[in-house]
């Protein structure tokens, strides 16, 4: 991966091509947008505007042609983080950025994408009769399980390119270490931290939406998505202070991707930092640290 980013900052041609290469496929914009991000901080906002101009050509027409407009969405809202990010020198604020991105993209599903919320509805249907009638046994009777609507499509769209466009800013800053700073993204990384009043008003705003109904969960867990990253960075964090190696890092990611329970444990572990600062007590007065 280091690879491609020397690739990329050799020059404009590079970049385009492999921004472009990458924003019309639907395996690959996630490429496109982490070169978007890299170009737009370690460049500015012109080159990064320029790229996204031509970026939007492949992801426009794959919208028009399939009515697909993720990889658009997941463009523009990498682009955005990528600003603050620049403007701030803030990864926080920056990944709190996600939340109106999250948001705005559900929104703007809802609004203008009622086609692809359709398509995406009837999938889920079919999988879920498919799975009804595998699970139903002669005795047993038949199996009903609930099936998604279009608002919370919606807000699983929006969710997964807000968490989507932080993992991509995040490879991007990876890229700028790896190249000009070496070291530099694992020690900021780890450093991410909420302060109390923010996750107070995203765990409020989290409960206020999943008190709606079952229709806005997906929609409470754009405001969690700040939460697990921050939570993530102390996983991290507490793993380089006692020393646990790359292979302990992916098996707990592995866990925390297939298994909702550990997501929700991260966030707790966000929240519970916010306010008790788990960093700074890991480490005596003095610059002594106790290893427990």
């Amino acid at each position: 991966m280091k690879g491609l980013a020397e690739f990329v900052m050799r020059g404009r041609l590079q970049a385009l091509l492999v921004t472009v290469a990458g924003a019309g496929s639907l395996m690959l914009c996630w490429i496109s947008a982490a070169v978007l991000a890299l170009v737009t901080l370690r460049r500015g906002a012109g080159q990064g505007a320029w790229l996204l101009l031509w970026a939007l050509l492949p992801a426009g027409t794959l919208m028009l042609v399939f009515g697909d407009s993720g990889p658009l969405a997941l463009l523009v809202s990498t682009m955005a983080l990528a600003l603050v990010l620049r403007a701030t020198v803030s990864l926080p604020l920056a990944v709190l950025a996600s939340v109106p991105l999250g948001a705005l993209t559900g929104l703007g599903l809802l609004a203008f994408g009622q086609g692809m919320l359709d398509q995406m509805v009837g999938f889920f249907d079919e999988f879920i009769t498919n799975l009804e009638q595998q699970l139903s046994s002669g005795e047993a009777g038949a199996v009903q399980l609930l099936r998604p609507t279009a608002v919370q499509v919606a807000g699983m769209m929006g969710a997964a390119n807000g968490l989507l466009s932080i993992a991509c800013l995040l490879l991007a800053r990876w890229w700028q270490a790896a190249l000009y700073n070496p070291g530099g993204f694992a020690e900021e990384f780890r450093a991410l931290y909420l302060p109390p009043a923010v996750t107070l008003a995203l765990t409020l705003a989290a409960v206020a939406l999943a008190s709606l109904g079952v229709e806005y969960r997906t929609w409470a867990v754009i405001c969690l998505i700040p939460l697990n990253f921050a939570g993530l960075a102390l996983v991290h964090a507490r793993a380089a202070w006692r020393g646990r190696g790359g292979g302990w890092l992916t098996a707990f990611y592995l866990l925390w991707l297939f298994f909702d329970p550990v997501k929700l444990l991260v966030v707790g572990f966000a929240i519970a930092d916010s306010w008790l600062r788990f960093r700074q007590r890991w480490v005596r007065p003095g610059g002594d640290d106790s290893r427990q």
